[in-house]
């Protein structure tokens, strides 16, 4: 049962973000924003608990006093080197003799067991997808349910996070003030609110997701997640270009790169063109030519890494589309470099839930620029009202006894094989 609104907090290297939806009859009535500067987190993971457990206090705040609701609860996201994925295979018979018609519930009853063989004490699952199913004479079906079958089996993919990194999230929320209810893999969350109920149906389709300091690319077929790759480069790979070969202080190279940053060509840009930039107490002109050139040369070695990740997993002529997403690719001339690299056409994520699209519509307060800011919020409400049975995966309690943690699995496998 949905309480009457749903929040969603994403706890980002660059920025704390949060929405908040108020919800009638699954159909969300209001949305609410409010977002601030990160600073106590690193390649997804949190470095400084006291200034996200401020951080995300203060955002939640915000949030309680624009839209007058009581917040006790959160969905909040989980990435970065912590989390890790794999597979993992399992049969089960479903009758002694003869063959069976497959049920829901044993289609739950397989998806349960490869999830009990593929966890471990020291991660927790926090998504479970089905890859392919499998029954007595065919394989690779994307749905046995109604199919009649002696035995039934299952390729799931597991994206799992450490449980170190799940304690910590929990954690700081609830240091915060507020109760954590499900956690959901970043880029994951946000490809719900990109994709609608048609897009990904049919072939292969890749979301790339360019953050500030790591870059994650998930491949679907057919509307199923396949594989993810995390790749260490993001935006501030161009900053930090700019910061060491101009001698800027970061946070002024930033504040070029987002306003002059243009990726395409250099020699479009009038060579006398400066940039009064201010450092020591002085100002001092910048060719903004030399800008570009930096932040071109690196742009064009991130788009690279990613030609490389795609190239190992799937061949791009293959691709029914490739969606891209992040802020970096909003400066000029990226999504075109991007193109000319992975020489596929390039498309930049817009809103296409249709739980965000009636909303879009009717409001003006959210655009699809603005929109782009909170994405990963939006997906896991998405999410949520896109669940009837139980929404995001529920943020597990760690036992305080790992000996009873390690019986309770070996109680757990014991039941599914005897």
């Amino acid at each position: 049962m949905l309480n009457n609104y749903i929040c969603a907090i994403e706890l980002g290297s660059s920025k704390i973000s949060a929405v908040l939806a108020r919800v009638n009859n699954r159909r969300i009535s209001k949305l609410f924003f409010d977002y601030l500067p990160s600073k106590g987190i690193k390649n997804g993971s949190i470095i400084n608990s006291t200034e996200v457990i401020d951080g995300a206090g203060r955002v939640l705040k915000n949030l309680k006093n624009k839209s007058g609701i009581n917040i006790k609860s959160v969905y909040t996201n989980i990435s970065g080197a912590d989390i890790t994925f794999k597979q993992s295979h399992a049969i089960i018979p479903l009758a002694e003799r003869g063959n069976k018609v497959i049920t829901r519930s044993d289609i739950d009853k397989v998806n349960e067991q490869a999830r009990i063989l593929g966890s471990n004490l020291e991660d927790e699952i926090i998504h479970t997808m089905p890859i392919s199913y499998g029954i007595d004479s065919k394989k690779k079906l994307i749905s046995p349910q109604g199919l009649y079958s002696h035995n039934l089996e299952v390729d799931l993919l597991l994206i799992c996070a450490k449980l170190s990194s799940m304690q910590s999230i929990t954690r700081v929320i609830n240091q915060s003030g507020y109760e954590v209810r499900g956690l959901a893999f970043s880029p994951l969350t946000a490809s719900k609110a990109i994709f609608n109920q048609d897009s990904g149906k049919k072939g292969l389709s890749l979301f790339c997701d360019i953050g500030t300091d790591k870059t994650e690319l998930l491949v679907f077929k057919d509307g199923l997640l396949q594989d993810l790759v995390i790749l260490p480069h993001g935006g501030n790979c161009l900053t930090t270009k700019l910061k060491e070969q101009l001698n800027l202080p970061f946070d002024l190279a930033e504040d070029i790169k987002r306003s002059y940053g243009i990726i395409a060509d250099p020699e479009k840009i009038p060579e006398d063109k400066e940039i009064l930039v201010k450092k020591d107490d002085f100002y001092k002109p910048i060719k903004q030519r030399v800008v570009s050139e930096i932040i071109r040369n690196e742009a064009q070695m991130i788009c690279s890494k990613i030609k490389e990740a795609i190239e190992k997993k799937v061949k791009t002529p293959e691709l029914s589309s490739f969606i891209v997403t992040g802020r970096t690719v909003s400066l000029e001339g990226f999504i075109e470099t991007l193109e000319n690299t992975l020489t596929v056409p390039v498309k930049l994520g817009r809103i296409a839930s249709p739980h965000l699209l009636s909303y879009l519509k009717e409001e003006s307060a959210l655009n699809q620029t603005k929109s782009l800011t909170y994405l990963t919020s939006l997906g896991m409400i998405c999410e949520v009202l896109g669940d009837k049975r139980r929404g995001l995966t529920p943020a597990k309690k760690s036992s305080r006894n790992l000996i009873l943690r390690a019986a309770n699995r070996v109680k757990e496998v014991y039941q599914e094989y005897f």
